[in-house]
């Protein structure tokens, strides 16, 4: 699809979707999102299974503060929020709306992954290391690949803002900006398990 075809004065009710090609990517997300599930299912039973498993070392009840899960929560959540506000505004062909609210939620990705590289730091001081238990490389595998993720999602809609910061409202880009508002929701329901599963069951 050319990159140059602009529709803003034509623009249908839902963009992201009124191009075969827009209709493909969203096919193929799910498909992508699919193979997700898998791994975070996959990871999240392991760590079920090995959280008992510490060793001499520190357990969940000795390190996790939920306050400051807690703030990473609303960080996480209120980045959903302002994705979904980009969206409208993309919908309603505001493009300058649509950067707004997308630079937002990058904002509060980043702030979202300090925390979290904080709060590893901080174990680790405590004493739990990625190999000194079952427990802590269960933790550090399931909440780093979630991170891992949370990083890859600030990289592609910073990329996405960068590339089409001219652009305005096309049928080209909606379709690329609706899939990775898409993967930041997914990303957030992901976390949401993790505080649910790992640290109110961990405290």
């Amino acid at each position: 699809m050319a990159e140059t075809v602009k529709h803003e004065q034509t623009l249908p009710s839902h963009p992201e979707k009124a191009t075969l090609e827009g209709k493909n990517k969203f096919l193929g997300f799910w498909f992508f999102l699919g193979g997700e599930t898998v791994l975070f299912a996959s990871l999240f039973g392991t760590y079920l299974g090995l959280r008992n498993g510490v060793a001499d070392g520190p357990t969940s009840a000795d390190l996790f503060h939920l306050d400051l899960v807690f703030i990473m929560t609303m960080l996480l959540l209120t980045s959903s929020l302002t994705s979904v506000f980009a969206m409208i505004n993309m919908k309603k062909g505001n493009f300058k709306g649509l950067i707004i609210w997308m630079w937002a939620t990058v904002f509060l990705g980043v702030c979202f992954l300090g925390f979290e590289i904080y709060e590893f730091v901080v174990y680790v001081n405590y004493g739990l290391g990625f190999t000194t238990s079952a427990f802590a490389s269960s933790f550090y595998t399931l909440v780093g690949t979630h991170g891992g993720h949370v990083l890859f999602g600030i990289l592609w809609i910073s990329t996405l803002l960068i590339r089409y910061r001219k652009a305005g409202v096309t049928l080209t880009n909606a379709p690329k900006f609706y899939v990775a508002s898409l993967y930041w929701h997914f990303i957030d329901v992901v976390w949401v398990f993790i505080f649910t599963v790992v640290y109110l069951m961990g405290v």
